[in-house]
């Protein structure tokens, strides 16, 4: 990240247009990279639900990224729908969501964060990143099954 920017993140709504259009991009990227049945990215819709709280990351108004936690019980969050805008990558976007994510369950009381992602070479920035943050691979959570597609991670905070 250069010195002299400052990403602010926020709560954010996925029904704003350049979240839209973010969020539209992110899906592309999942279903390009993997079958149909392994795509666990969620849209707009699915990111308004009660147990989700959602974020973006943004320097001087411009988006640069998105992210969000879900609950799925009182001691265990998933971290959803992150991914940095292809223009933004390379300057800790994504890092600095899931160190906001992660910040974000420890103060609401997590004791663990999961997430899961695709295990295809397309996807090993991203695991990269999620390894670095400190997450290791463990078994399907939360109603995800086994497969060959999916890396699962989890966090103990």
């Amino acid at each position: 990240m250069p010195p002299n920017e400052s990403f602010e993140i926020g709560a954010d709504s996925p029904e704003k247009a350049d979240v839209q259009e973010l969020l539209a991009a992110h899906l592309r990227f999942a279903n390009e990279h993997s079958p149909r049945e392994d795509v666990h990215a969620l849209d707009a819709s699915g990111l308004l639900g009660p147990a989700i709280s959602f974020f973006s990351i943004r320097v001087d108004g411009a988006l640069l990224g998105v992210g969000a936690i879900k609950r799925i019980d009182g001691d265990h969050a998933e971290l959803k729908s992150i991914h940095t805008a292809e223009q933004a990558r390379g300057r800790g976007v994504g890092r600095a969501m899931v160190d906001y994510l992660i910040d974000l369950a420890v103060q609401r009381g997590f004791s663990r964060v999961s997430l899961e992602t695709g295990s295809m070479e397309a996807f090993a920035p991203s695991r990269q990143l999620y390894e670095a943050a400190g997450f290791e691979v463990c078994a399907p959570f939360a109603g995800y099954g086994p497969s060959p597609n999916s890396t699962f991670m989890t966090l103990v905070l």
